[in-house]
């Protein structure tokens, strides 16, 4: 059992000398300065407080302050184990420090985890639900790691965690390379917060060793062929398959996002119904694009007002309905890297698709069609040129078709 007990620097000393607390837990010692100095005449070593004597009027409030060091102590210890932090000396003296913030007259202090809970609340209130979603769900992994391995504290954002933290992501809980990149990169992000704020003084997170993983996916687009095909499609008899397919090509001939291309309405149809102009969701960016033929067909039969979208989700499911129902089946080899291992599956194409796969389409598209790639990006949204071709869904034969008409080849 746990047992706190305060101790004389120089119990023989003839001038004031210093009190250290002594804590004895699961078969470690914790030795701390309370700051507090008496004279050994004054102090009684039985009841380890200072004596009444007339000689030292202030005893009340002395071993008043005592008494708070030794509820800290036995407060923080207690409080360790009840968030399933294994304790220590480091953690124990924090966590202490943090208790008698009021006595040592300095603000208490921010632990990795405080500040975690914190900034995903103020992120709330400007940040999407998705980055919210991937916010906590990093922080889950983090609080399972720290009980399954150990504590956690800004000092050990180490590139030693980053290496244990990745087999941690890999072979814990079997993710794959892109979602754990995700995690260290969300990491990477509250750790740079931290510091911009001052609560972090630990830069090891910044190394060229501490890197975002990325592999590159296995994403498919549609080509003008196929998206006639979906476009052709007699869905009258199924009105949501109706729906979805035409959601989807909105966005496969915009380029926006679910979330922009679901919320069109009229007011965002402007320049005499040639134009639609968003202020985007997800980055806040003002995005002016021309209405395709397809697009003012779609609007035309809604009246300019898009019926209400499924979740996401449903509408993922029932796009690979439709995508199927197209004929959309040519077989595509994916390969993931998952638990540090590389799988392979053979898929029809239809089961590929999404709704992001919209977007792509839409980039993808443009670009074989040689329109510029800053016209591109000034839709899609991308910074730069690199990201920009990251996205651009190119086989080898299509690649080495738009060069044919290069002067080069010519």
């Amino acid at each position: 059992m746990a047992k706190a007990k305060f101790i004389l620097k120089e119990p023989n000393s003839k001038a004031e000398t210093l009190i250290y607390l002594i804590y004895n837990y699961q078969y470690k010692r914790f030795k701390y300065s309370t700051g507090e100095k008496i004279n050994p005449k004054f102090w009684n070593k039985s009841s380890q407080r200072a004596k009444g004597s007339k000689q030292f009027p202030e005893h009340p409030e002395f071993n008043s302050r005592l008494d708070k060091i030794e509820n800290g102590i036995n407060n923080a210890f207690r409080k360790l184990l009840n968030d399933s932090i294994q304790p220590n000396n480091i953690n124990l003296k924090e966590a202490l420090e943090d208790e008698l913030s009021d006595i040592l007259l300095k603000p208490k202090r921010i632990t990795l985890f405080n500040f975690i809970e914190s900034y995903i609340e103020e992120s709330k209130l400007n940040k999407t639900e998705g980055t919210i979603k991937v916010y906590k769900t990093t922080y889950k992994y983090l609080k399972e790691y720290a009980q399954k391995y150990k504590p956690l504290s800004f000092e050990s954002i180490t590139l030693e965690f980053y290496n244990h933290y990745l087999s941690f992501l890999r072979l814990d809980h079997n993710l794959a390379s892109n979602t754990v990149g995700k995690h260290i990169k969300t990491i990477k992000s509250f750790m740079n917060e931290a510091t911009e704020r001052g609560h972090n003084n630990n830069l090891e997170f910044r190394k060229r060793k501490f890197k975002t993983i990325r592999e590159e996916a296995d994403t498919v687009y549609l080509n003008l062929e196929e998206l006639n095909k979906i476009e052709n499609l007699t869905l009258t008899a199924s009105p949501r398959l109706e729906k979805v397919r035409d959601l989807f090509l909105i966005g496969c001939y915009t380029g926006l996002r679910f979330s922009d291309f679901t919320q069109i309405n009229p007011e965002n149809i402007v320049s005499d119904n040639t134009v639609i102009q968003v202020r985007t969701k997800k980055t806040g960016q003002r995005v002016s694009i021309p209405l395709h033929k397809t697009v003012r067909t779609i609007l035309k039969k809604y009246e300019n007002r898009l019926p209400r979208a499924y979740t996401n989700q449903t509408m993922n499911d029932y796009l690979k309905e439709v995508i199927s129902l197209a004929g959309i089946k040519e077989q595509i080899e994916t390969t993931i890297t998952k638990g540090g291992k590389i799988e392979k599956k053979v898929l029809p194409k239809y089961k590929l698709v999404s709704t992001h796969t919209a977007r792509r389409s839409f980039a993808t598209n443009l670009y074989l069609a040689e329109v510029p790639s800053i016209s591109i990006m000034k839709i899609t949204g991308h910074k730069t040129e690199r990201s920009f071709l990251q996205y651009i869904r190119v086989s080898q034969k299509e690649n080495a078709d738009k060069l044919l008409t290069h002067p080069f080849f010519n």
